[in-house]
């Protein structure tokens, strides 16, 4: 017999399979047996065999929702409510598996997302660090995390070490998630305990810039019906070449399941996170030139800090009514506390002493320190029920999901007192005259001495500024139906009703405060409808077309860590008349196509779409932070391409590339400069591509390249101020991998290969001018056992 590719043995041992006819010592003496009855066979009757191959069975901690032999395609995601597979669903949707992470080295979802077209950074706003922002398709998405489909609020790092896939919906999404979603969405699938199998994975990376990396994932078996699965993680690491900033991550997620009878199923998760920072507010734009200044030291100060301490407590619950039904159930209580103390630096003219600087003689360029501050306490808690069940009506079968949600969200945000008590080191001009300052630079252009303890601040904590509260009850009805053997249609429609009230500081001639200068009560009670509709047609079994339509709704002062501050999502009103105005509505088209190719083992996706924005809050009176603003006056416009490709080229290359590219206009503003003007925040051009090559059975290696072209600072749904931006990069990206064994696995990362000066995104006025990380190394090794 000639043509029999045997293929290796799993690399974990299987403990229980309900659906497994065979142990796996008897299945391999029945394929051995099986084989020397043929040869025998074969001599005798000369009977000529088909090329046999058995495929590598799936390890333990398999992403549940991947392809099989595709470690970077995803068949579906973890949204019960999407009845259909990603090749089938009418939406841009780019789902990132747990391999794809784990091979890019990324870790932080801030990093990961950064390497996804059509998504771009934005400054936390006046080094508001709690602050990763997130901008899909030109809109703010800071507010539309989500976990396991229930919306994860609050300004938080957020990490991957317990995440199976995550998840990027492009275009509205509100019949889903809810208000805001203007954008898209980003859902991140946790890991589940499993009753399938026994595993421990143990991951231990070390690296360039004093990096450690420590993870543990061990899933165990109880009992034939309960499993337990827990994740560890301690990470730590300065920020390469800009120590002594630095990162920590500690984590801790437990899941437990319980199968209490063939109909029911009920899963706790427990999910603990602490991130601690000493941040890098990185350089800043001379608005001179409008370049980035580049080459500038670290500077963050000793008592600089950002932490993050999130705990969640998740119940899903599961029942099957009958084969065509089932109810589905998430209920989450959770808890975060944010907080943050971190150094700016801004472009200055200083001088040494305050006669040259009254007199403006002697001056030299250099950059002064400034203090930015905040704490936030989150408190939330969510109910979501969903009834999926297939009905035939009118003679077609219906798959609908009906659901129902209930959250409760409140946000306390605040201030904490500080003072310095460090000797100043030079003199500066600003709007209160000529002050005291601190330099990072002298006059001859050299690091001053002790760039890091210059501030010496002591530091209290503070009165909240604003306590921002939303209620909110849901109900929505969604229908996929198969109308003829080509053609199907998918609809949806939701209803939020809410009850909103935020106290804050009420002072049209000032900026927001702590309560007790002026707190007032803004409140707003109603409801409005989204929808979306869809329709595909199968040009082949395994390509279609489609089309769909849907809408999104923001509320005013929707974004929770801003208060009164009209010019970045907080609260803005009419100063004569404090009401909080309608919503902000937006629709979308898309026309796109899916292809299933390699055995459907690679999906080729492209969408057309043009996202439009109405009745947009503005704030034209230049105080950003004033409540006072211009009520639905403004309008924009983004429409693109984007294409993406995911799975495997060949049965040795895996990839996951995608292209943006997109066209982002003002339609109307009240300051009718404005019109014509792309968004702040906005890459017109973007692309990511890795790519995974399986050299040998052991060996692999592969590469990433992330591009993004120029963007330009403003404020969030602002035409953008093409004076002042960040210039377009392309950062590559290197890894490879070898399998000792089959419990034992090296893995070697290399971020920026070629060490390129980069820029993620700048603050309005240029300051706050994020720098992307130079080149850096880990080695990572992964035990099983």
């Amino acid at each position: 017999m000639d043509n029999i590719t045997m293929v290796s043995t799993p690399a974990h041992t299987l403990r229980k399979n309900r659906t497994a006819g065979f142990a796996p010592g008897t299945l391999a003496l029945a394929i051995s047996g099986a084989l020397m009855a043929s040869v025998a066979t074969a001599d005798e009757t000369s009977i000529a065999l088909d090329k046999l191959k058995i495929e590598e069975s799936l390890t333990p901690d398999t992403n549940p929702y991947a392809v099989p032999g595709a470690p970077y395609l995803a068949d579906r995601v973890s949204d019960p409510r999407r009845t259909r597979s990603l090749a089938e669903t009418p939406q841009t949707i780019t789902v990132l598996t747990a391999a794809e992470i784990s091979d890019s080295g990324r870790s932080d979802l801030r990093e990961i997302l950064d390497g996804q077209p059509g998504i771009t950074l934005g400054t936390g706003e006046n080094g508001n660090a709690f602050g990763d922002r997130y901008i899909i398709r030109g809109h703010e998405a800071r507010s539309d995390i989500f976990i396991d489909g229930l919306r994860d609020p609050g300004m938080t790092v957020r990490e991957s070490f317990a995440v199976e896939q995550v998840e990027i919906s492009k275009g509205p999404s509100s019949s889903f998630a809810g208000r805001g979603t203007t954008g898209g969405a980003v859902n991140s699938a946790t890991k589940r305990a499993s009753t399938e199998y026994d595993f421990t994975k143990l991951s231990a990376g070390i690296g360039t810039d004093n990096y450690h990396r420590l993870t543990l994932d061990t899933n165990q078996v109880i009992d034939y019906d309960t499993a337990l699965r827990a994740n560890i993680l301690h990470a730590q690491e300065d920020v390469p070449e800009r120590s002594p900033a630095d990162r920590e991550r500690i984590g801790a997620a437990l899941s437990l399941s319980h199968q209490f009878t063939d109909q029911l199923e009920i899963t706790a998760d427990y999910y603990h996170f602490e991130g601690t920072d000493s941040p890098d507010l990185g350089t800043y734009i001379d608005r001179s030139s409008g370049k980035v200044v580049r080459n500038i030291p670290a500077y963050v100060q000793d008592e600089d800090f950002l932490e993050s301490q999130v705990d969640t407590f998740t119940v899903r619950m599961g029942y099957e009514i009958n084969p065509q039904t089932r109810i589905v159930n998430l209920t989450r209580y959770g808890t975060t506390d944010n907080g943050y103390i971190t150094t700016g630096a801004r472009g200055t003219t200083a001088y040494s002493t305050m006669t040259d600087a009254t007199n403006d003689t002697n001056g030299y360029t250099s950059a002064s320190l400034s203090t930015h501050q905040g704490w936030q306490e989150v408190e939330y808690f969510a109910n979501q029920l969903n009834l999926l069940t297939t009905q035939e009506i009118g003679g077609l079968d219906h798959e609908l999901v009906i659901g129902a949600e209930y959250s409760h969200q409140s946000v306390l945000n605040g201030v904490y007192n500080t003072s310095s008590s460090g000797s100043a080191n030079c003199f500066t001009v600003g709007r209160s005259g000529v002050g005291e300052s601190y330099c990072i630079t002298d006059a001859d252009g050299n690091t001053v001495a002790g760039v890091n303890h210059l501030m010496q601040r002591d530091i209290t904590r503070g009165d909240a500024d604003s306590d921002w509260n939303v209620e909110t009850l849901s109900l929505s009805l969604m229908d996929t139906v198969d109308l003829t053997d080509r053609w199907t249609l998918f609809g949806g429609i939701r209803h939020d009703y809410y009850d909103y009230k935020t106290t804050a500081n009420f002072d049209p001639d000032g900026r927001s405060g702590p309560l007790p200068r002026a707190p007032h009560d803004f409140t707003d009670k109603g409801g409005y409808w989204n929808g979306h509709i869809g329709a595909s047609y199968d040009i082949t079994p395994r390509a279609n077309i489609y089309a769909s339509f849907s809408t999104a709704t923001n509320l005013n002062g929707g974004e929770s860590d801003v208060g009164t501050s009209c010019g970045y999502g907080g609260i803005c009103v009419d100063a004569s008349d404090p009401q909080l105005g309608d919503p902000e509505r937006t629709q979308s088209w898309e026309l796109g196509t899916k292809w299933r190719l390699q055995d459907d083992r690679l999906l080729a996706t492209a969408a057309l779409f043009r996202i439009t924005k109405n009745d947009v809050m503005e704030q034209p009176t230049g105080d950003s932070y004033s409540t006072e603003g211009s009520l639905n006056t403004g309008k924009n416009r983004v429409e693109g391409i984007e294409l993406g490709l995911a799975g495997n080229l060949t049965e040795r290359l895996s990839v996951q590339a995608g292209l943006a590219v997109m066209n982002a206009e003002v339609l109307e503003s009240v300051n009718a400069d404005n019109v014509g003007k792309t968004l702040a925040n906005f890459a017109d051009r973007s692309a990511s591509l890795l790519l995974k090559y399986q050299a040998t059975p052991a060996f692999a290696l592969g590469g990433s390249a992330t591009y993004e072209s120029a963007r330009y600072t403003g404020q969030p749904d602002t035409a953008a101020n093409e004076d002042l931006g960040v210039p377009e990069y392309t950062v590559f990206d290197a890894f490879a991998s070898y399998q000792v064994n089959r419990d034992l696995k090296f893995r070697l990362n290399v971020g920026n290969l070629f060490n390129k000066d980069y820029y993620l995104a700048a603050y309005r006025s240029g300051s706050f001018t994020y720098i992307g990380d130079k080149r850096n190394a880990q080695l990572t090794m992964e035990y099983s056992f």
